[in-house]
């Protein structure tokens, strides 16, 4: 699993890690720039986010018909693109198209996708914690190096390393990327992309992806910005200090969180214990006059966000029927991307009109909310899956196989398998493969 999984992650790790680098000081240099205004901030910051959500669908869909690798160049090409232009700009509204680009190499979709393509879903829990893992691990990097860099070297350098990154990670492509395996479906092979968010379960797990990622932008323009205001009086340089230690213990809150919404099957907790932390994090950040104790709600909120992390994806792929993880994973992906633009812009608007204590207590507000929509989650079903030689199954049985019990069938065409996905309990393997074998 880990060849497989690892230079997917890379790819995706080393995308993250452009992005993360600028978040925890792009507030202030874009502040700074010709023709900005708190709101035009906000969009700069969660601008990326706005073409992620338009194209999420589109990349996903195509990695669909196409293949995922080369629907992973184009993304990675688009993303270059956007950087070199964020680079080079001295206004906030080249700065805002640099961003728009950026986010337009949608990619993230494809890459859980073709995880979920190349990994069994036994263990397709600990593929999507690697991958989400290796995503924090990027985030910890970009926090502690990227205020440095910036203040050092300027916010324009964090961009070229951006750059760079992408062709590092076109280069993990080529070489190290294994080629996913061709699925055929057919049973319920009359099911639509729109029966996506018919699903109750796809649509709660779309709704709480969204509502992560809408709150992770709210912060990052908050958190530098009140940092180093009045208030506080940090220097740029000094912002790692808040971030560094948050992202150790957001790593350290993962594994936990994994173990028991995996292995235990209660993701449902473990998104209400972070929905928790988020409120009591904008609580602490909204009303404390305290540095060490805004410090605290900094931490609350990446324990948060990493306990939920790798979890969504790993339940979107889950909930999906095989032929439809691309198109699933891209409508989750597209609400969340633009829950993050409007996080991003709100945010901004906000400050501009209003105050960081408002802000703390009207998004603890949505955030309660939120908690009392996921009380009626469900943790999913136990499946487990039949793996059996084409050769032994008559296609006749194959095709006529229908019961509440199980959840889909398909064909693996390169390895040459029958895979049948069936409640785990509800009939016994052997029974099963009498129904189908010649």
């Amino acid at each position: 699993m880990f060849k497989k999984v690892f230079p997917l992650s890379a790819i995706l790790s080393l995308r993250f890690l452009g992005l993360f680098l600028v978040l925890p000081v792009i507030s202030i240099y874009a502040l700074s720039l010709e023709g900005a205004t708190p709101l035009l901030v906000g969009v700069v910051v969660g601008g990326y986010a706005l073409t992620q959500a338009i194209f999420q669908v589109p990349f996903g869909s195509m990695s669909d018909k196409i293949g995922r690798k080369p629907t992973l160049l184009v993304g990675l090409i688009i993303f270059l693109i956007g950087s070199i232009v964020c680079a080079y700009s001295t206004d906030i509204y080249t700065l805002m198209i640099g961003r728009f680009l950026q986010g337009a190499g949608a990619i993230g979709s494809v890459i859980t996708a073709m995880i979920s393509d190349l990994v069994e879903e036994e263990v397709r829990g600990k593929a999507m914690a690697l991958m989400g893992g290796s995503i924090a691990i990027s985030f910890a990097i970009a926090m502690g190096v990227g205020p440095i860099i910036g203040a050092s070297y300027g916010v324009d350098t964090l961009f070229i390393i951006t750059a760079v990154l992408s062709i590092l990670a076109m280069l993990v492509l080529f070489t190290k990327v294994p080629t996913p395996p061709r699925i055929k479906h057919i049973y319920h092979a009359s099911s639509k992309t729109s029966d996506i968010v018919k699903d109750p379960n796809l649509l709660n797990m779309i709704i709480i992806n969204a509502m992560q990622k809408g709150l992770m932008t709210v912060a990052f323009v908050l958190i530098p910005i009140i940092l180093t205001s009045a208030d506080f009086g940090w220097e740029k340089a000094d912002l790692y200090k808040a971030y560094l230690p948050a992202m150790i213990l957001g790593l350290l809150a993962m594994g936990p969180a994994v173990v028991f919404g995996e292995k235990k099957n209660k993701p449902k907790e473990i998104f209400l214990l972070s929905i928790i932390l988020f409120i009591g994090a904008f609580l602490i950040m909204g009303l404390t006059n305290s540095a060490n104790i805004f410090v605290v709600g900094v931490a609350m909120f990446f324990v948060a966000f990493n306990m939920m992390e790798p979890l969504v994806q790993s339940m979107i792929s889950k909930f999906a029927k095989v032929h439809q993880k691309g198109a699933a994973l891209g409508i989750s992906n597209s609400v969340a991307y633009f829950a993050t633009f409007l996080g991003g812009t709100l945010a901004g608007l906000f400050l501009e009109f209003s105050d960081r204590t408002s802000i703390g207590l009207g998004v603890a507000v949505i955030a309660t909310a939120w908690l009392l929509w996921t009380l009626k989650l469900h943790n999913p079903t136990k499946y487990s899956h039949l793996y059996i030689s084409r050769s032994d199954v008559d296609t006749n049985k194959l095709s006529a196989l229908e019961s509440e019990h199980i959840a889909e069938w398909y064909i693996n065409e390169t390895e040459n398998l029958v895979v049948v996905k069936y409640v785990t309990g509800a009939i016994e393997e052997e029974e099963l493969k009498a129904k189908i074998s010649k």
